[in-house]
């Protein structure tokens, strides 16, 4: 896993998305076609905006939803497929994105997007990591061995207590206690993972992901035995990192 340090969010974004949009590029230029992964949250503004600048022919792209709150609908304003659908789908209007329902049966949703994904092998996944360290939705202890591309999973204090902190429920009682994910082992499936995570509120979960032991208790660590994911950080999310360099 390389790890690119800079000056602030905005520069961290727009670095970000010049690489994922290289290796967008290329998967297209190879075949034809190019399938993507994209991620949600506050971590994601600056990265998705520079991204929908780049010079993409997004006809030749397909993109798959990360995760979901399982019984929010999409017009609720934390739906994940309101925030991609406003950030990123009407902007460049991909030829297939493929939603989570939070909606539907999760177990049959689940079932529905991995068979989708089983025929679309992923060139680039965008992703960010949780305050708990989690990767997608997959909190504290991950389940690093299904083989399940989507899970249905509950949500620990840490992960509600975000959702509630970077303001998209006015409660942590508003915040709905399971999800649908895309699991661990299919994330490390994609050819390349562009992982965003600005700020000071990630500099811990951050420093366990870099330095910490490799397992379940710090799911995002498992990037590092990716061999070609991006940690793009900002000062404020790496000031905790042993070798800081900028």
């Amino acid at each position: 896993m390389e790890i690119i340090i800079s000056e602030s969010k905005q520069i961290l974004g727009s670095k970000a998305a010049q690489k994922g949009a290289g290796l967008i590029r290329k998967a297209i230029l190879r075949k034809g076609r190019a399938n993507i992964i994209v991620a949600t949250g506050a971590s994601q503004f600056e990265m998705l905006k520079e991204l929908a600048k780049e010079d993409i022919d997004w006809s030749k792209v397909s993109a798959f939803h990360l995760d979901e709150y399982i019984g929010i609908s999409e017009t609720h304003p934390a739906s994940f497929r309101k925030y991609l659908k406003e950030r990123f789908v009407d902007i460049v209007s991909p030829s297939e994105f493929f939603y989570i329902n939070g909606n539907a049966d999760a177990l049959a949703e689940c079932a529905r997007l991995g068979m989708l994904i089983s025929k679309h092998p992923i060139d680039v996944a965008f992703v960010g990591i949780g305050e708990n360290s989690h990767l997608a939705f997959n909190d504290p202890p991950a389940d690093f061995e299904t083989s399940e591309a989507y899970i249905a999973v509950s949500l620990n204090e840490a992960c509600r207590r975000q959702q509630m902190g970077e303001g998209w429920f006015p409660t942590i009682n508003d915040v709905p206690a399971k999800a649908i994910s895309m699991s661990i082992k299919q994330i490390m499936k994609s050819k390349a993972i562009i992982c965003s995570v600005p700020d000071s509120r990630k500099a811990d979960a951050v420093k366990k992901t870099v330095e910490g032991i490799i397992g379940p208790e710090i799911p995002a660590s498992i990037m590092r035995q990716h061999d070609e994911a991006w940690l793009y950080l900002d000062k404020d999310s790496a000031s905790l990192l042993s070798n800081l360099s900028i």
